[in-house]
C-alpha cells in the first residue's frame, strides 16, 4: 500500500476513536514502530487534533473535534467525483439547499488549476444523459426531514382529485423525471406509492403513534406480496428484453426459459390502465401470454391508437 493511500486509511480508522497506541497503527496496516511513529507525526502535520499521553499506558489522546479530517483522493477517484456530480447537474429538485452544480464549483476552487483544467477536458468529452425532473415538488426537504426524524406529514394530494392525506413516509426516490416517495396512510391504514409533484400545504401532523424505519419497511414488503395479485407474463424479443432493462417496475421481473426472455410480475386490478400502456411502449417486441383481461386491454389500446392515425 502506498504511503499516500495508507495515511488515508489511518485517518479513517482513527476517525471515531477518542484514544490509540503506535501498536494500533502496526497492527492493523502491517507496518512497523519506526513508520507507525513516522504515519503520527504526518498525520499530525495534515491536522489530525492529537496529543501524547505519557506513562506505561500512554499512547496518543484525540481532540474532540467537528472539522472533517482531510481525505486525501487519487487523480482517479477525484475525476470519478466529479463525474457523479456532473451526472447530476440535471436534477434541478433536490432534497437539499444546495444544487450539485453549487457544490461542483466548490470543490472544483479547491483544486490546483492544472488539475481543473485536467477535470474541464474530461468533462468535456464523457456525458451522462438522464431525465431532468418533469415538475419541481415543493416539499422534498420536509419529506427527507419527515423520513429521518419518523414523523407523520399532513397534506392535500392532488393526483386523483382532492384528497386530504396523513402520510408517514419510508423512502424518497426518483424515477424518469419524478420524485416518488413511498409511505403509510395513517387514516386508512393503506400503504401507497405517492408523486411528491402532487402534494401541497405539507405540515407536520400531530397525536400520531409512529412507526420505525423497519416497520414501515415490513408493510411495505407486505403490501408488495399481497396487492400485486394478478400474475401476468409476456414473452419478449431481444430487443423486447433490451427495453424492459432499460425501463422497468418494482413489480417486474426478467425471466429467461430455453433461451427465451419473459416479462412477468403482478399487478392489481386499479392498475389495469397503467399497465396497458407501459406494455404498449414495446411495440412489435412483446406477446401478452396471461392473463386474458391484460391480453384485452392491451388490445383495445391498440385499436384506439389505430383509430387516431386514421
Amino acid at each position: 500500500m502506498k504511503k499516500a493511500e495508507r495515511l488515508n486509511q489511518e485517518l479513517i480508522f482513527l476517525s471515531n476513536k477518542h484514544s490509540f497506541q503506535l501498536k494500533d497503527l502496526m497492527n492493523e496496516f502491517h507496518i512497523s514502530k519506526r513508520t507507525a511513529l513516522r504515519d503520527v507525526e504526518e498525520l499530525e502535520r495534515i491536522g489530525l487534533p492529537l496529543y501524547t499521553e505519557s506513562g506505561r499506558y500512554g499512547g496518543y489522546r484525540l481532540l474532540n473535534q467537528k472539522l472533517w479530517i482531510p481525505v486525501y483522493f487519487s487523480d482517479e477517484e477525484v475525476e470519478a467525483i466529479f463525474f457523479a456530480l456532473n451526472a447530476l447537474k440535471l436534477l434541478s429538485s433536490t432534497p437539499f439547499e444546495r444544487s450539485y452544480p453549487h457544490i461542483r464549483q466548490k470543490l472544483l476552487a479547491t483544486l490546483p488549476k492544472s488539475q481543473q483544467e485536467n477535470l474541464e477536458r474530461l468533462l468535456g468529452v464523457v456525458h451522462y444523459y438522464g431525465v431532468a425532473p418533469v415538475k419541481h415538488p415543493a416539499y422534498l426537504s420536509l419529506i427527507l426531514r419527515a423520513i429521518l426524524e419518523e414523523k407523520v406529514l399532513h397534506m392535500i394530494y392532488h393526483q386523483h382529485g382532492r384528497e386530504i392525506v396523513d402520510l408517514q413516509i419510508y423512502e424518497l426516490f426518483y424515477r424518469d423525471g419524478i420524485w416518488f416517495c413511498s409511505a403509510y396512510e395513517m387514516n386508512q391504514g393503506k400503504w401507497g406509492t405517492y408523486r411528491c409533484d402532487d402534494m401541497a400545504d405539507c405540515e407536520w401532523a400531530e397525536g400520531f403513534q409512529t412507526y420505525s424505519l423497519a416497520e414501515l419497511k415490513d408493510f411495505q414488503e407486505k403490501y408488495e406480496n399481497n396487492y400485486h395479485n394478478i400474475p401476468f407474463r409476456c414473452r419478449l424479443t431481444e430487443f423486447g428484453r433490451e427495453l424492459f432493462l432499460k425501463h422497468h417496475y418494482p413489480n417486474m421481473f426478467l425471466e429467461e426459459r430455453e433461451g427465451i426472455s419473459y416479462l412477468t410480475g403482478g399487478y392489481n386490478v386499479e392498475e389495469l390502465d397503467y399497465m396497458t400502456h407501459y406494455l404498449c411502449s414495446y411495440g412489435q417486441h412483446l406477446v401478452i401470454e396471461f392473463p386474458e383481461n391484460l391480453k384485452a386491454s392491451y388490445l383495445e389500446q391498440l385499436r384506439k391508437m389505430q383509430t387516431l392515425q386514421q
